[in-house]
């Protein structure tokens, strides 16, 4: 057959692809389903991917994976978890400061295994509080204590033995069911993990108080979480062996009280919040934040040119923020004409932000572990995520139901809802240039809901997996070497049409069903 064909010289491999700088210069717009990555060559397994990335000029992280500072993705619990899995968490600020400085003193002092809040009772609830909690929460053991609050006397503990066959009986104190705290087995403050462990292996019960000298309830341990628990050799810790969190402020005279709150709670990051990041305002904070707290290490944004950059990156600070309209709940780029296409802003940004050292973090447009791989395939060091993590077990919010769906509540910060919180002390409206007395707010976001992704800490690891496999096929060792093979023109890029990402996606099936993990 090999006669037909019109053959030529063995030597010569004809160029393909386009190099970054040929893709991005010619003046449009580009999303990540704008184009594709070529393969490279593999000589290494997954396995070997170095996932290793830069936060900001001072901190590095195990995984380039940022939770975002939004009011139904980041606080406490979450953070932790993705801390956990290497990444950090940037806790909201639409909270009152003391509310957010608590939040951050939770993932600091957090301990694995240890349950720093769990819901406590007193002994004038009922078996239908217990039971109302089961509903809500699905675990019905409960300590006890006489202020029914973390740091009260414990005087028991209510399990599901206590309570079972007690349905129609839901007026019962707990006083009279509970199992009383001399017949508790506990464990002193200051036990480790494998103390505890054995101590409930040894006794058979389900949960494990641990109290300190006075006999005050200081944490709870689950045997539970105990069979999940498994050791994270990446998480992302500081020097003294702590959970790396970070916080998001705004650029308001008040804010430089939140920072102080924030600063003596342990915050490793503030991350100035701001959809239009290049302003007076920004950079009046950043320089003071430089003078009054010069360890702490500030990202400025968000910014999607290198002309906002360069203002940020003069005033100081250690990492950028990058997108502005691109996320799924925002709808800047409708309503103010002002924004930029999500693929162009991170590569224009990141082309430059690289010569003064300043890694960047692509926040926003993020729906898929490809995009991600894209993301950091066009200069990226990190990458923010929202609607991704808004859905799973940890971000804030109660799950509901909707025509049989499992569902929880995101919105953008740019909603109306968002900036009309009461509580939140005008945080939300700020960072879109609102004071919270305006009587005209123009919405920047929408509301929404998230299908249920399970807990972020089988989510996560997903993740990583799935950029180690994306780089292996692109042929590079790290994500390092990824950056570095996009500027030297070996990574090669191609535009799609709109054929094509139909073409890359499940087509052609009368019915199919896209489980991930």
């Amino acid at each position: 057959m090999a006669d037909f064909l019109i053959t030529g010289g063995t030597t010569y491999v004809p160029e393909d692809g386009l190099v970054g700088s040929s893709l991005f210069n010619v003046g449009d717009g580009l999303t990540y389903n704008d184009f594709i990555i070529l393969p490279g060559f593999i000589d290494f397994a997954a396995e070997e991917v170095d996932l290793t990335s830069a936060l900001t000029k001072k901190i590095t992280l195990k995984a380039p994976l940022v939770a975002s500072p939004m009011d139904t993705v980041t606080e406490s619990e979450m953070a932790i978890s993705v801390a956990l899995c290497g990444g950090i968490g940037i806790i909201h600020h639409n909270c009152s400061p003391d509310y957010q400085a608590t939040e951050v003193s939770k993932v600091k002092k957090y301990r694995h295994g240890f349950i720093r809040d769990p819901v406590v009772l007193t002994t004038q609830h009922t078996v239908g509080d217990v039971l109302e909690i089961k509903r809500k929460k699905g675990f019905c053991g409960i300590p006890i204590t006489e202020n029914g609050r973390m740091g009260g006397k414990l005087v028991g503990i209510v399990t599901s033995r206590d309570i079972d066959f007690l349905e129609k009986s839901t007026d019962i104190p707990l006083e009279h069911v509970m199992t009383k705290a001399d017949d508790l087995v506990t464990a002193p403050s200051g036990v480790t993990l494998q103390e505890a462990n054995a101590i409930l292996e040894k006794s058979k019960k389900g949960k494990l108080p641990i109290v300190n000298e006075c006999g005050e309830l200081v944490s709870l341990i689950a045997r539970t979480d105990l069979k999940k628990s498994r050791e994270y050799p990446f998480a992302s810790m500081d020097p003294g062996r702590q959970l790396l969190v970070g916080a998001a402020i705004g650029t308001r005279e008040a804010d430089k009280q939140r920072l102080q709150l924030l600063v003596q709670a342990g915050v490793d990051v503030v991350v100035l919040d701001s959809s239009q990041g290049n302003s007076i305002f920004q950079i009046d904070m950043i320089q003071y934040i430089k003078q009054h707290y010069p360890d702490l290490q500030v990202v400025g944004g968000n910014v999607v040119t290198a002309a906002q950059a360069k203002n940020l990156i003069d005033a100081g600070v250690d990492g950028l923020r990058v997108g502005m309209g691109s996320g799924s709940i925002c709808i800047t780029q409708e309503v103010m004409a002002v924004g930029r296409s999500q693929g162009t802003a991170v590569y224009k940004v990141a082309e430059y932000a690289r010569r003064f050292g300043v890694p960047v973090i692509a926040d926003g447009g993020i729906q898929s572990v490809g995009h991600i791989i894209k993301a950091l395939s066009l200069g990226a060091s990190t990458v923010m995520m929202g609607s991704m993590l808004a859905g799973t077990t940890e971000s804030p919010g109660e799950y509901f139901f909707s025509d049989g769906v499992r569902l929880k509540k995101y919105r953008g910060m740019g909603s109306l809802e968002a900036m009309e919180k009461k509580d939140a002390k005008g945080a939300a409206s700020s960072r879109y240039f609102h004071r919270e007395s305006d009587k005209i707010k123009v919405a920047q976001g929408v509301s929404g809901a998230i299908q249920d992704r399970g807990s972020a800490l089988r989510f996560l690891p997903y993740l990583q997996t799935g950029i180690r496999h994306g780089c292996q096929d692109i042929g590079a060792r790290s994500l390092s070497h990824l950056r570095a093979m996009m500027y030297s023109g070996e990574l090669k890029f191609e535009r799609r049409t709109p054929s094509a990402q139909m073409e890359g996606g499940v087509h052609g099936l009368y019915s199919y069903e896209k489980r991930l993990f």
